[in-house]
């Protein structure tokens, strides 16, 4: 029996369905990758929809193709391959790490002349200046390696990408059968280092601003219960930032998590309700939540690590996000379509 059969499909139970909320974060996306690669390895998972916002939006384009062509196992091959393709890509650009970062040991790209020089550049000059021919690698790489049309067809999981209208400041999400390019990269656009993605007439920024990821699509568009986030950006910090980098880092992450901590709050006001009795409407679902987090590894990541698509770098987030996952199933399998298994007071609140 190959490894994706088993677990507790050889006792003949059915995998249990659950819903995906993957945020993004750039090469940190690898981890999500580990945690997509160890649930789908077990075969006890089966997936109904999954919410998603840039890195964590391709993965979860890469996974939906994958199931449609050929399962499990096909997933978990097309993931390896997409990530492969990206630090492929990537060693061919001038933004690496300097022999003094590798010197220390670590992944971030803080002591690289390049890098350095390109993140001034993207404080003096807007994309539109210094990227007037809007070059974007990553666009060819997605049309090589996903099949949007097939995606589009559904048929699969339900997918869900978060994107930010600049005009409105409104999220804007995109289901299946709008699925393209654009749209994956509208939900990865950094405003400071890409043009904003037009789509149908409107331009968009990167989701995380207004969704990262967002719940409710799951709530009303899914009908499983269950909803395992897969968390990149820290929530808590035990230290206060003190130099502009950091701080700017902070920002970003607080920036990043905010629209979760919303919607985990309206979550629990409305379980809160259910469980007093105080709601009747067969609408209103009671839902599960659930979280995969690697907290302490993403703690001590520079933010200029999200930039570094280094092989031994993912492969090192992948192995993480597998031994999470791996963690989250033998304390949690059993809990699922039971109970929530993430303290949403203490967590989000």
């Amino acid at each position: 029996m190959s490894s994706d059969k088993k677990g507790s499909r050889r006792g003949g139970s059915q995998p249990k369905a659950v819903n995906l909320a993957l945020q993004g974060g750039g090469a940190h996306g690898a981890f999500t990758w580990g945690v997509l690669d160890r649930l789908l390895e077990d075969g006890r998972i089966a997936i109904d929809g999954i919410s998603a916002t840039s890195a964590g939006a391709m993965n979860a384009a890469v996974v939906a193709q994958g199931l449609l062509e050929g399962g499990p196992a096909a997933a978990r091959a097309a993931l390896e391959r997409f990530w492969r393709r990206v630090s492929l890509m990537a060693a061919a650009s001038p933004v690496q790490q300097s022999w003094f970062d590798r010197l220390f040991g670590g992944y971030a790209l803080d002591f690289s002349p390049s890098y350095q020089f390109f993140d001034f550049m993207t404080r003096l000059l807007s994309p539109y200046q210094f990227n007037p021919s809007d070059i974007n690698p990553l666009r060819d790489l997605l049309v090589e390696s996903i099949d949007f049309e097939r995606l589009r067809a559904g048929g699969g999981a339900k997918l869900f990408v978060a994107a930010t209208n600049v005009r409105t400041g409104r999220i804007k999400v995109f289901e299946s059968r709008e699925l393209s390019a654009n749209v994956l990269l509208a939900s990865a656009c950094l405003p400071l280092m890409f043009r904003a993605v037009e789509i149908e007439g409107e331009h968009y920024w990167d989701g995380g601003y207004m969704g990262n990821p967002a719940i409710f699509p799951l709530i009303y568009g899914c009908a499983a219960r269950d909803v395992v986030i897969v968390h990149i950006n820290p929530i808590e910090r035990r230290e206060v930032p003190t130099t502009a980098r950091e701080i700017l880092n902070r920002m970003d992450e607080i920036s990043f998590n905010s629209s979760l901590m919303r919607e985990m709050r309206a979550i629990q006001f409305v379980t809160d309700l259910i469980d007093r009795g105080q709601v009747k409407d067969a609408k209103l679902k009671r839902m599960l939540i659930h979280s995969i987090d690697a907290q302490d590894v993403m703690a001590g990541l520079g933010v200029s690590s999200k930039l570094n698509p280094d092989w031994d770098f993912l492969t090192h987030l992948r192995d993480v996000g597998r031994a999470r996952a791996e963690s989250w199933l033998a304390l949690n399998y059993a809990r699922v379509g039971r109970e929530s298994t993430v303290d949403v007071h203490a967590s989000f609140l």
